[in-house]
């Protein structure tokens, strides 16, 4: 089981994002979960979390974000601006993946 969770202003553009990314998942046979929260919620959620992806919108929380999740060895990336914006779940799926990989 893989835990990606999607941190954006306030939750709601990734929640829809999250939702594409589970359904790719399921058709590829992942064990994922996946969800989105605000990113004012990133300190509480990073328990069992394996990458933190961040909307391209609010990159400049990135500095902060990573400190965070250094601390606990949690990769933590901006989801591309393209992807984002079409709402492609199974890329970005594969971007978190990949981010996990490294």
């Amino acid at each position: 089981m893989v835990n990606i969770y999607l941190f954006c202003a306030g939750g709601m553009s990734t929640s829809i994002l999250a939702t594409k990314m589970k359904k790719t998942a399921e058709l590829k046979g992942i064990e994922a979960e996946i969800k989105a929260f605000a990113v004012s919620q990133i300190s509480k959620k990073l328990d069992n979390l394996d990458v933190a992806l961040l909307g391209p919108q609010i990159r400049f929380r990135l500095p902060a974000a990573k400190k965070l999740c250094d601390e606990k060895g949690i990769p933590v990336a901006i989801i591309p601006s393209v992807d984002y914006g079409m709402m492609n779940g199974e890329k970005v799926l594969e971007f978190a993946l990949k981010q996990i990989t490294h």
